[in-house]
């Protein structure tokens, strides 16, 4: 299965299309489902493909070699003038975004997360928006500053990707990748009030919002993963 880790020095994709219906949704499932089992790119490791829970869409947490083979397929003509054109179609969003992993920690305390459909993990991706010279400083804030998470019912794990660059996106970003027991155990971590907050939490989340300069974020379900060899 794959592993997210700091210890692997992997690049890290992460293609985040949104769409309209379930409808779409299905569609997007089904054509990256296609695209996982039959690739066979130099430099590739793995791709594993999330379901959209909260707002219909799809994740793929792909793993390259390095960035110039992501490159090459990018510069891949079926990549321009089949894959982008059909996503597009079903799409109402896109966004492909290259990291750096660079903070990864499970509730007890393991520095590798695993990554699959057979685990029942309840995933959370965050993307957060910041100016370029404030990134590393939120990059710490997320994975360090979260030391009190641990605490939390329901908690699994979580990961820091720095971004390095990306398609359709402007501006520097980060992303939180996180795992927990249930949806009602996350919704109850969210909906906590202020006073039931521990001081380090509350703490957290100030310099947080000090720090970016916004927020996107859904919930997924790991549906298919595939690496290379297989």
């Amino acid at each position: 299965m794959p592993i997210i880790s700091t210890e692997d020095h992997y690049l890290t994709v992460l293609n985040l299309f949104t769409t309209d219906t379930p409808q779409h949704q299905d569609q997007l499932l089904t054509e990256m489902g296609k695209i996982v089992d039959s690739a066979a790119y130099e430099g590739w490791i793995s791709s594993t493909v999330h379901a959209g829970q909260d707002t219909p869409g799809t994740a793929n947490l792909i793993q390259w070699r390095s960035g110039e083979d992501l490159q090459k397929r990018y510069a891949g003509e079926e990549f321009k003038h089949r894959t982008l054109p059909v996503f597009r179609e079903i799409t109402t969003d896109i966004r492909l975004l290259q990291n750096e992993i660079v903070f990864s920690r499970t509730r007890g305390g393991q520095p590798r997360v695993e990554v699959s459909p057979e685990r029942d993990d309840y995933t959370v991706i965050e993307v957060h928006r910041v100016a370029q010279g404030d990134q590393d400083e939120l990059v710490k804030a997320l994975g360090e500053g979260q030391d009190w998470l641990a605490a939390v019912p329901g908690y699994r794990s979580h990961s820091v990707f720095k971004g390095l660059r990306a398609m359709f996106v402007e501006g520097a970003f980060a992303v939180v990748y996180s795992q927990w027991d249930s949806k009602d155990s996350y919704d109850a971590y969210q909906q906590a009030p202020a006073a039931a907050r521990s001081a380090a939490r509350r703490a957290g989340e100030e310099r947080i919002a000090r720090l970016h300069t916004g927020c996107d974020a859904n919930t997924y379900r790991v549906v298919h993963t595939r690496a290379a060899g297989q």
